[in-house]
C-alpha cells in the first residue's frame, strides 16, 4: 500500500480476533518504534510488548479509556525518561511509528493515552519499568475483528494555512 494511503486509511480498532501476533511482527514493530525521530537524538524511550493475558487484563482494568486492552493479543507500551525535555514529543513520534508498523503488518491498533492519565504510575509499576520513566502511551493491537468507519474530519481549508495564518 502506498504510504500516504496507509496514513489516510488508518482507523482506531478496539476489537480483535483471538489470533496470536507472530513474534517476528512484534519485533519488527518495536524496531520501527526504536527508529522514530527524536529531539537531539536523545532516544529517551523504553518499549514493551505485553502478550501475557493476565497482564493484558490488568492493563485493561487500569486504563479507564482502554478496557479493550484486555482482549488484545498484544499491547505495546511506550515509556520515556520523565526528566528529558522532549520526552513527550519523542514518545509520541515512536507511538505513531508503532501504529503505522502495526498497520503494515495487517494489525489494527488504537492509541490509549498515558502521559496525563491517573493510571500512568500504576501501569509503570505493573510493567516494572524503572522509576525514572513515565508512560506516554499504550497501543493494543491485533488482527481486526471490526472495520470502523471513518469519522468526519475537519476540511483541510479549516485547519491549514500557507506561510502565515
Amino acid at each position: 500500500m502506498d504510504p500516504t494511503e496507509q496514513i489516510k486509511s488508518r482507523r482506531s480498532v478496539r476489537k480483535y480476533k483471538p489470533y496470536e501476533v507472530p513474534a517476528y511482527a512484534i519485533e519488527d514493530i518495536l524496531e520501527c518504534a526504536r527508529l522514530a525521530p527524536t529531539a537531539r537524538n536523545e532516544q529517551p524511550w523504553l518499549f514493551g510488548a505485553v502478550t501475557e493475558k493476565k497482564l493484558l487484563g490488568e492493563l485493561g482494568r487500569l486504563a479507564n479509556t482502554g478496557p479493550f486492552i484486555a482482549d488484545a493479543p498484544v499491547c505495546f507500551a511506550v515509556f520515556c525518561l520523565r526528566d528529558e525535555k522532549y520526552y513527550l514529543e519523542d514518545g509520541c513520534a515512536a507511538t505513531m511509528n508503532i501504529i503505522h508498523a502495526c498497520q503494515a503488518h495487517g494489525l489494527g491498533s488504537c492509541w490509549v493515552a498515558g502521559d496525563k492519565k491517573p493510571y500512568t504510575e500504576d501501569v509503570r509499576k505493573l510493567l516494572k519499568a524503572p522509576e525514572e520513566y513515565t508512560l506516554v502511551a499504550l497501543v493494543p493491537a491485533g488482527y481486526p475483528a471490526e472495520n470502523p468507519k471513518a469519522k468526519e474530519k475537519r476540511p483541510l481549508k479549516d485547519v491549514s494555512f500557507s506561510n502565515t495564518f
